[in-house]
């Protein structure tokens, strides 16, 4: 479990100087795009592209990892509530925090004041009710394709002044999909050919 969160920290860690990196350089430096460094013929990369294809790959296109869509595809509202008993959440609980700090992130970006939030995490995870499972799922993929669209409509200033929210909303969202995919495996209802290849 240490080793899962440390590896996470890092990867959380390395995203965000990424990002800072290419926010400061599109901001700051030449105003060329960016090109991909193991092909040249492939189309330019913009701060833009690289976060509407991280929205992606947690969302609804699996490529390094498996994404949201596939993670929760398939589950009765029994199979989401499921837990391994050592205080782990189960898969509705992890879909309803994914869909809470997206939305909350998301009112933040369009500068809409969010719903109050005592600021308990735990609620994040236990408001989840099994009776909504289906609507969770709706809501969760909902608030992933309005993510993508107020990236893709915004300009570049809009741009920087985002990019960071985006990175760590797709840091959180991959880490907490990956934790969807175990308890799935831990429950015995993954379908080992809906991982990535």
């Amino acid at each position: 479990m240490m080793r899962r969160m440390a590896d996470a920290v890092n990867f959380v860690l390395k995203s965000a100087a990424l990002t800072m990196a290419l926010v400061m350089g599109l901001a700051v430096g030449p105003r060329a795009p960016l090109r991909a460094q193991t092909n040249s013929a492939s189309p330019a990369q913009t701060l833009k592209s690289i976060l509407l294809a991280q929205l992606k790959s947690t969302h609804s296109k699996s490529e390094w990892f498996v994404c949201a869509d596939v993670a929760v595809a398939g589950l009765t509202p029994e199979q989401a509530s499921w837990k391994d008993g050592k205080g782990n959440h189960s898969v509705g609980q992890l879909a309803y925090h994914i869909w809470f700090w997206n939305r909350r992130n998301l009112a933040a970006i369009k500068g809409e004041k969010a719903e109050n939030f005592s600021g308990n995490n735990d609620e994040t995870f236990d408001n989840y009710d099994p009776k909504t499972w289906a609507e969770t799922v709706k809501k969760m993929d909902a608030v992933f394709t309005e993510l993508e669209q107020v990236v893709e409509s915004a300009d570049d200033a809009k741009l920087a002044k985002i990019a960071t929210t985006i990175e760590h909303i797709n840091a959180h969202n991959a880490y907490h999909i990956g934790e969807i995919v175990m308890v799935r495996k831990e429950a015995g209802n993954w379908d080992a050919s809906k991982g990535v290849k």
